[in-house]
């Protein structure tokens, strides 16, 4: 067979858009099944205490009140209440702590939200109704809201509330190097948390029908929530099914499970009858993992030519009140990926500490590590540029990677790329910037450019299958093991398997999200979805072709059956016949082994999708007001499936980066509340905060899959948080403002600002 055409770089029409705008995407609130019970939970209004009293007696007397849970009462019916929680190894060579975090709050709250009980009711009302009468004290504890805070302890199995303390590189060597440099530059880097706050809050239903459990929930994958269920509940794996319809964004907030999943699976099995929960967006704000929260201490070392000698980075992570199932790994592990960024750094070191909180858990949000780590090394060199008094585009290029393949200091391979041929396109971007300036000043406001080089590693499990079906009526059936969270993928999908095979693709179907329908998967997370949902999806249809090829041959009594064209076709011969004609002729000679095909693979490496950000911004010193006046960013992401879509994923990307740079902020008060549980409170980004973007790809294809793609979901906001950084503390600069945090709230800036004017009357 001829090398398989495997999506080409051309845009592409999302065909998935039309139900969506017309009111036919299928979520999980439009398919709760009639008749279906409903959840709501008694939450805690506790950051800290003791439960004292829990009595749900009033709540099960109420009217259409079918059942009230508790801690114990999953207990007696066998449930176990730990979820799980990664735990890394420590540099003592340990594990990080793992304590219990129970579905349901068992003797102690340490958080507010944390559910407590569970009502199951006729109706929504009723539900809540019914969480009103349930009598409980809690004793208040002292809250521990801050990363410093070594005192409440909040679990036993933490001291001082340390979770971890974790090491990377070579510290005595980088300590060593950093003594002897010419130059010294160090920065402090405050990450604030952020929550995800997708379109579609989660949701969820259960159904039991006597034997099997049924879960349909909004999330990034289906086998972690089955296998977790499994555990959880003690049913076998093939007793559970796992659904995800269609999804209203994830960010990788809702790859895990939650708590509400396994008690509402568990009041379906005793009740035998359908039981639904839809989060508001207040229960939202309080309970669904939220992102970043750290502070990394950054110092970089050069020698007399500016060329970086080491580097090392000393951070403490908020992990919330409890291990999330990925909380640990992801200021650790996965910051370490891309430690170092774009440039050559002989030595270099990360150390980083993670602590417990009386707050919501921390885990992945767009980019999990990678933005931080990014943001942290792109500070650190634009600060390093100031004060050498160096050009920042200039040091980049002194010290970025030019050689490849590179292993970086984390043991990976850079398989290739053009970092320093991405930062020349700057130049040329930013012609006019004097002018500009001039321009803002004659309008009494500041401006500022920032620009920021990033790599990402893409992660996730490089395993994957595809299954791939030629049915009757000519077309195709595809199962796959990612899921969709708006990113198109059944466009994209439907047409490489239409480019590879001949099949029209309005005649392949998508089918994702169902445990019972594809034995495993990796979900979708990581930006991992088409680089290995693609390469399985190469080795099915090659695999499906080889087969073809060999039965025509016997069928035609000819040696050197190809498929070429789109066609197989004998030297020699007239005879031709397309993909769905061959199946049809295996179907009347019963070989339907041959139709049905699946096929699973590994990938051996990761992908490094990278990119240069730059930007402007405009500030008014009176308001302190902040407008993104231009963007641009030029990508390098391997070979192109669809570049419309490449680039809508690029300034969601950049928009999310946005809104935790400036306007996006989770915060709490010295008491542990949440003071900001709304839209009314929690700014998030609109249309009208943002510029056009200007976007060019320079991809070069990576060897490290067959189809030379790098993922590209990520990327936007791994580069946008440090752009928008240095761009902010470039416009500030000149009134003698020496250190910028995010978010870039128009107070904040002001009262950098007055307190910058106060200094220096």
């Amino acid at each position: 067979m001829e090398q398989l055409k495997f999506g080409m770089a051309q845009p592409l029409k999302r065909r998935e858009d039309v139900r969506f705008l017309t009111g036919k995407g299928r979520y999980v609130a439009d398919l709760v099944p009639d008749g279906a019970l409903w959840a709501a939970f008694l939450r805690s209004d506790h950051p800290h205490g003791e439960i004292a009293a829990l009595d749900v007696s009033d709540a099960r007397a109420m009217p259409g009140v079918h059942l009230v849970l508790v801690a114990d009462d999953l207990l007696a019916a066998g449930v176990k209440l730990g979820m799980k929680g990664e735990r890394i190894d420590t540099r003592d060579g340990g594990l990080g702590a793992g304590p219990e975090r129970p579905v349901l709050a068992r003797g102690r709250v340490r958080f507010v939200g944390e559910a407590i009980a569970m009502v199951v009711a006729d109706s929504l009302d009723a539900a809540r109704d019914a969480i009103e009468v349930i009598s409980f004290d809690i004793n208040s504890l002292e809250p521990a809201v801050c990363l410093e805070s070594e005192e409440p302890t909040i679990h036993s199995e933490a001291s001082r509330n340390r979770a971890f303390d974790f090491a990377f590189g070579d510290e005595a060597a980088t300590g060593s190097a950093l003594a002897a440099s010419t130059h010294r530059v160090s920065v402090e880097v405050v990450h604030n948390r952020v929550t995800a706050a997708p379109m579609e809050p989660r949701a969820a239903f259960a159904e039991w029908d006597g034997e099997r459990l049924h879960l349909c929930v909004n999330g990034q994958g289906v086998w972690v929530q089955r296998n977790e269920l499994s555990r959880m509940l003690g049913l076998p794996r093939d007793q559970i099914r796992v659904t995800n319809p269609d999804v209203g964004g994830g960010f990788g907030m809702k790859a895990m499970t939650y708590p509400e999943y396994v008690v509402l699976a568990q009041a379906a099995r005793q009740l035998g009858r359908p039981v639904a929960w839809i989060s508001t967006r207040s229960e939202a704000m309080l309970t669904d993992n939220a992102g970043r929260d750290l502070v990394a201490r950054a110092e970089l070392g050069f020698d007399a030519e500016h060329r970086i000698t080491a580097y090392h980075v000393i951070l403490v992570t908020n992990l919330g009140a409890y291990n999330s199932q990925f909380g640990q790994a992801i200021q650790t592990e996965l910051f370490a990926k891309v430690l170092t960024g774009v440039y050559k750094v002989p030595v270099g070191a990360l150390t980083a500490r993670g602590v417990y909180t009386n707050s919501v858990p921390i885990d992945a949000y767009r980019g999990a590590g990678r933005p931080e780590a990014i943001l942290t090394i792109e500070r650190a060199m634009d600060e390093a540029a100031r004060q050498l008094g160096i050009d920042p585009v200039a040091l980049r290029l002194k010290n970025v990677v030019r050689d490849f393949p590179h292993v970086t200091l984390e043991g990976e391979v850079i398989d290739g790329g053009n970092f320093a041929g991405l930062l020349e396109t700057v130049a040329p971007r930013s012609a006019g910037y004097a002018d500009r300036v001039a321009a803002s000043r004659a309008k009494g406001r500041m401006r500022g450019i920032g620009v920021a080089s990033y790599v990402e590693a893409i992660l996730g499990d490089p395993h994957e299958i595809a299954l791939l079906v030629l049915d009757a009526d000519g077309g195709a059936t595809l199962y796959v093991g990612t899921q969709s969270n708006g990113q198109g993928h059944e466009s994209v999908y439907s047409r490489m398997i239409a480019e590879a095979t001949g099949i029209a693709q309005d005649l392949i179907r998508i089918v994702e999200g169902d445990s019972d329908r594809i034995a495993k998967g990796g979900g979708t997370g990581g930006s991992r979805s088409v680089t290995v949902q693609g390469t399985a999806m190469r080795a099915t249809v090659t695999a499906m072709i080889e087969g073809f090829e060999a039965f025509l041959a016997e069928e035609w009594g000819q040696d050197g059956v190809t498929f070429a064209d789109l066609s197989f076709g004998a030297p020699g011969t007239n005879l031709r016949l397309t993909l769905a004609e061959a199946a049809a002729l295996a179907r009347t000679r019963g070989r339907l082994d041959l139709v049905d095909r699946s096929e699973k693979i590994v990938l051996d490496g990761r992908s490094f999708p990278n990119g240069v950000h730059l930007c402007e911004v405009e500030i008014d010193p009176e308001t302190g007001g902040l407008t993104l006046d231009r963007y641009s960013v030029v990508d390098d992401f391997g070979v192109l499936v669809a570049p419309n879509l490449v680039e809508g994923q690029v300034h969601g990307g950049i928009a999310q980066g946005f809104g935790q740079a400036v306007t996006e902020w989770l915060v709490q008060d010295e008491d542990g509340q949440v003071l900001t549980g709304s839209f009314m409170d929690y700014a998030m980004p609109r249309a009208s905060d943002l510029p056009m973007f200007g976007f060019a790809e320079r991809g070069i294809p990576t060897r490290t899959n067959p189809l030379g793609i790098k993922g590209c979901g990520e990327a936007g906001t791994v580069g946008a948080l440090a752009a928008i950084s240095n761009a902010v503390r470039d416009a500030l600069a000149p009134l003698g403002v020496s250190r910028v945090d995010m978010p870039f709230t128009p107070n904040r800036i002001w009262t950098w600002i007055e307190e910058a004017r106060h200094a220096s009357s």
